[in-house]
């Protein structure tokens, strides 16, 4: 906004100089002509060094040095000058440059207030040197320095309502990055959760049951389960070739699997595909093919693979097993609704199941290359993937700019209108009543203008826009006024000291018409200017002098406003889109770097959690340490799965999360063989996810050891909850209370613990009050 300013400073003044010069030229007698012209050569010197100095910065010292004497040179001037017409030009070139000064020199305003004093001082001992023995015009000098004044306030109210607008777009930016930040790891959260189901849950689980003959498989599954966790979640960058991809998928040819599913491949490749949706697929197949193994009786399936002529590809695997009824399947299983449907959702692809008991089962995945661009994964997904959220938040902070803007251009407007209204115009139209016929018509039209500026600030003042029907009656007075002060005063006193109205006038148009094109503006003043030139021919043509007189006032009144006005629209339509771009620029990168940071502190977590329980495993379990035959192993494994099963469930939104967690470790334990029994007494009420997993995995351990019949019960009061399990038959009679921690955090969540052991039964109960309880964050 300052460069904007500081241009419009620039241009402002030289454009006026170069006019006014030429019209004090005209009206100069033929002795004064050289010397006029020897006053404009300094004044169009300063204007094209600061036109110079606008491609390449100069230093400040020089620039204001010709400046300051610009304005002494030319305020000292007068005597030298002489007549009504050098007057004029003198008063107008000082007032432009005391005005541009404080735009020029915005960021310094000592330097623009001293610019202002010099300009000011030349031109008193101007005005005494040139009338020796009388005193200067107070009138003139103070309407130099109120405009001055005027001028700086103008800028700091605009400046202020930018900063406004600023901090509100800084506001809106910081919750949109909170919730693309949220978003993201959320994203991130689902694929770590399908990773860990389709790796380290299945490979545990599988060993749990202790159902495969062979085991030759699992050291290198579980060292590529190893792999896959100790990786960032996520999709790599570049392009994958999805046939080749397939053909590595385990069961499929030359791959091996805990029990081999004989796949039938018709692919129609290469097919070259965004890395993110071809990993996503191939994930998904491999879910897809293990369900097949554990689920549809048979073990053989067909896998096809094809691009479409619209540019989709599409992947389909099928059997001619059992099927079943998609609707029925909980939401706490995650092979259809995580691994499957909720990845290729992930990266902008369809996923569909389709199955009926007897029936057979088919999978079909659907990804299309103009719905959405490759991705760099999770982190790059969460900051590019709103594109049209990003362009409506881009088109909201550049309304924004615009609307504190223009409300602070309005202000400033109305705020010369007030004090030049109450001010100058005031003392103009008392000090000349005799001059005016009738006097009444001035006054009215004095009142009126009062009236229509009363009118704005009490729109303005409370931050609120001119309503349509209000603007509309304020231009036609203003308007009016215009023309019936034009009208009943002396021809040869418009735009004199007598003309109250004629600068006015524009200022109070200019707050009114602020928010339509300029062109609106330019057409109101074509016409204020148009009534008085018509009052002036009406009583015959002005001399030459004259009409440089009027001339050089309408271009530094109206051509003034004018300006001021074509600034705005620079402001509202250049700066404003400029300043939105870069805001939206820098919340990106923001959001980048913030995004970067959670998702490798989320890691980093997420792997230290499992390197207590997981990581232990699977690395014995690829290295031979561990064996599967072993029944502590299959114990252990069978521990993990259902922590991770509860786990999966954290992220269901269902009524009560709590029980929701429990089913998932009681499936757990009845794949096993187990017979669970789940009573819930009470009513449920909200419990902190730390406070579940504190109170869960006392249960999940004694399920892991069960090994007959097992019974679970919740029990809710209005100040605390406890979940207890009885064990039948738990393995060699071991109590389950040395098990290894969760995956979760240690928290501080007070839950309390107690087991109780006789023969081969165990019985937990974990309990926890909202009055023994510290604080916990709800999460």
């Amino acid at each position: 906004m300052d460069l904007a300013l500081e241009r419009y400073g620039v241009w402002l003044r030289s454009t006026v100089v170069c006019l006014c010069g030429a019209l004090g030229v005209a009206s100069a007698d033929g002795a004064e002509i050289p010397l006029a012209l020897s006053l404009l050569v300094p004044a169009l010197l300063s204007c094209g060094v600061h036109l110079y100095a606008l491609r390449r910065p100069l230093p400040l010292a020089p620039l204001w040095t010709l400046d300051a004497a610009v304005v002494v040179l030319t305020g000292l001037s007068q005597p030298v000058l002489g007549g009504d017409g050098a007057d004029v030009m003198v008063e107008a070139i000082v007032s432009i440059c005391v005005i541009t000064f404080q735009h020029e020199w915005a960021t310094r305003p000592v330097a623009g207030a001293a610019l202002a004093a010099s300009g000011t001082v030349a031109c008193a001992l101007g005005d005494i040197l040139s009338s020796p023995g009388h005193r200067p015009e107070l009138a003139d000098l103070v309407r130099i320095v109120v405009l001055a004044g005027l001028s700086r306030a103008a800028y700091l109210i605009v400046r202020a309502r930018a900063r406004v607008a600023d901090r509100s777009a800084a506001l809106r930016a910081a919750a949109r990055r909170e919730a693309e930040v949220a978003a993201a790891r959320r994203a991130t959260e689902r694929e770590y959760l399908a990773t860990l189901h389709d790796t380290a849950s299945a490979t545990l689980l599988m060993v749990s049951q202790g159902d495969a003959r062979d085991w030759s498989w699992l050291p290198q599954r579980a060292r590529e389960d190893l792999e896959a966790l100790s990786a960032v979640p996520g999709f790599e960058t570049g392009s994958v070739d999805l046939a080749a991809l397939l053909g590595c998928v385990p069961g499929g040819p030359g791959g091996e699997g805990q029990a081999m599913v004989q796949l039938k491949t018709r692919i129609d490749g290469p097919l070259a595909v965004p890395s993110g949706p071809g990993l996503a697929i191939f994930s998904g197949v491999r879910e897809a093919v293990t369900n097949v193994a554990r689920h549809a009786g048979v073990r053989e399936a067909e896998l096809r693979a094809w691009a479409e002529g619209d540019g989709a590809v599409v992947v389909e695997l099928s059997d001619a097993g059992r099927g079943f009824d998609p609707e029925s399947v909980p939401a706490r299983r995650r092979g259809i609704s995580g691994s499957v449907i909720g990845r290729m959702h992930a990266v902008g692809g369809c996923a569909t199941v389709t199955s009926h008991p007897g029936a057979g089962t088919r999978v079909q995945w659907r990804w299309q290359a103009q719905a959405r661009a490759p991705q760099a994964g999770p982190e790059a997904q969460a900051a590019d993937m709103p594109r049209p959220t990003r362009a409506r938040a881009h088109t909201a902070v550049v309304r924004l700019i615009r609307r504190q803007l223009l409300h602070g251009a309005q202000l400033a407007a109305l705020l010369i209108s007030l004090l030049s209204q109450f001010i100058f115009s005031l003392q103009q139209v008392t000090a000349y009543q005799s001059v005016y016929q009738p006097a009444w018509a001035q006054t009215a039209g004095y009142v009126c203008l009062a009236a229509v500026a009363v009118t704005g600030a009490a729109y303005l003042l409370r931050g609120r826009q001119i309503p349509p029907r209000v603007r509309a009656w304020s231009l036609g007075s203003v308007l009016t006024v215009s023309a019936v002060c034009a009208f009943t005063l002396a021809p040869e006193r418009l735009t004199g000291a007598e003309d109250w109205a004629f600068g006015l006038v524009g200022w109070h148009a200019l707050f009114l018409l602020a928010d339509l094109p300029v062109r609106a503006f330019a057409a109101f003043l074509g016409a204020h200017v148009g009534l008085n030139a018509i009052a002036v021919f009406l009583s015959g043509a002005p001399t030459v002098a004259e009409s440089a007189v009027m001339g050089i006032t309408a271009i530094t009144t109206c051509g003034f406003q004018l300006s001021v006005g074509v600034l705005l629209t620079r402001l509202l339509h250049g700066t404003a889109p400029e300043a939105g771009t870069e805001a939206a620029r820098e919340e990106e990168l923001r959001t980048r770097e913030r995004i970067h940071e959670d998702m490798q502190r989320d890691h980093k977590e997420r792997y230290r959690a499992l390197t207590a329980t997981t990581v232990p495993l699977l690395m014995g379990l690829g290295h031979g340490v561990l064996s599967p035959h072993d029944e502590e192993v299959r114990l252990r494994c069978g521990v993990e799965a259902a922590r991770m099963r509860r786990l999966f469930a954290e992220s269901d939104a269902v009524s009560d999360p709590l029980l929701n967690e429990l089913r998932a470790c009681v499936e757990v334990a009845e794949h096993q063989g187990v017979t669970v029994s789940l009573a819930v007494r009470g009513r449920p009420r909200e419990v902190p996810v730390q406070v579940r997993r504190e109170l869960i995995d006392p249960v999940a351990v004694t399920l892991g050891h069960a090994r007959s019949t097992a019974r679970v019960t919740v029990v809710w009061t209005p100040r605390a909850v406890r979940v207890s399990v009885v064990g039948v038959n738990c393995a060699d009679g071991r109590s389950p209370g040395d098990a290894a921690p969760s995956h979760s955090p240690a928290t501080d969540a007070k839950v309390s613990v107690a087991r109780t052991t006789r023969g081969g039964s165990v019985w937990v109960e974990a309990s926890w009050s909202k009055t023994a309880a510290s604080e916990v964050d709800r999460t």
